[in-house]
């Protein structure tokens, strides 16, 4: 197999090839009647090609996510390297089975030594169609089902990726950075996010289990948690009574506390000395946080 620096040279190369001729793919090519060429027709009124706004104010919400589109880059939305789940060519049935188990992902990178050498992608559906769920399969080869993936730079505009996507059939991108190393990974649900709002599926958080203990004092929450619930659950009051008047979730809280869209990864502080770690934000809103409660806080 070819050593790592050849692996992330040729990534980089495919990136500042797709980069150089970015111009070239036709946001929303009407001769094929793909995926991203529906997304665009869903927001296309019958009376109008523009994104009119209509009484109940979806036009505007159909002009800002086609907007998206064109405005915002790869590294705008990027999963960042840190967060990324991915596995090794070398690993085992029963190991592959339980990544796949406890990630909830449908699609993960494979590597040949490091993340910096990809080899593509395996789909859960794939191994699920050839050996199954039970780990025993004597004739276990990996190799055999990976899928290709893109090789994307950061300033690729957003649409341009979607269409090449679509072109391709490619669901996969991984971002790599000017020293062919991966910055990131995207596929083509969190693109389809950025023009229709959040998907979810099977694997997304069940939409009533808004926060979960992981240890004590320490919460992984939703930022659409309501806020009242959520400090019934810890047993602290973290609003006043002017703050009720205007927000009503994590999310807001946070907001109202920064000034701001925090970034993933960013701490802010409570006065009372909780922590909010922004464990996944987009530029428009933030998702997820985790929520460090000091143990000796009283009501």
């Amino acid at each position: 197999m070819g050593a790592e620096n050849d692996g992330s040279s040729t990534a980089a190369q495919s990136a500042q090839d797709i980069d150089a001729n970015q111009t070239d793919v036709a946001i929303g090519d009407e001769t094929e009647p793909g995926l991203f060429s529906r997304v665009i027709a869903a927001f296309r009124t019958p009376d109008s090609d523009e994104g009119t706004t209509d009484s109940n104010g979806s036009g505007r919400i159909q002009t800002i996510g086609l907007g998206n589109l064109r405005m915002k880059r790869v590294d705008d939305v990027v999963i960042p390297r840190a967060e990324i789940v991915s596995v090794p060519k070398s690993i085992t049935l029963p190991e592959l089975v339980e990544v796949f188990r406890e990630s909830g992902m449908s699609r993960l990178p494979v590597f040949e030594d490091t993340l910096d050498t990809p080899i593509g992608m395996i789909h859960l559906k794939d191994l699920a169609l050839r050996h199954g769920f039970n780990g025993k399969s004597p004739d276990f080869d990996l190799e055999t089902m990976v899928r290709p993936v893109l090789f994307v730079p950061p300033s690729m505009p957003i649409g341009v990726l979607l269409a090449k996507m679509q072109t391709e059939r490619k669901h996969m991108a991984l971002v790599i950075d000017e020293y062919g190393g991966v910055d990131g990974l995207l596929t083509i649900e969190d693109l389809i996010e950025q023009v229709l709002g959040e998907i979810e599926d099977e694997h997304d958080v069940d939409e009533a289990d808004l926060w979960k203990m992981e240890k004590p004092g320490i919460y992984l929450a939703q930022a659409r948690a309501p806020l009242e619930e959520f400090e019934a659950e810890i047993g602290q009051r973290l609003s006043d009574d002017e703050m009720d008047e205007e927000i009503d979730t994590l999310g807001g809280l946070v907001f109202m506390l920064s000034g701001r869209v925090p970034a993933r990864g960013e701490v802010v502080e409570h006065p009372s000395g909780a922590e909010f770690e922004i464990v996944d934000a987009d530029p428009r809103r933030i998702k997820r946080l985790r929520v460090l409660v000091p143990t000796d806080a009283s009501d």
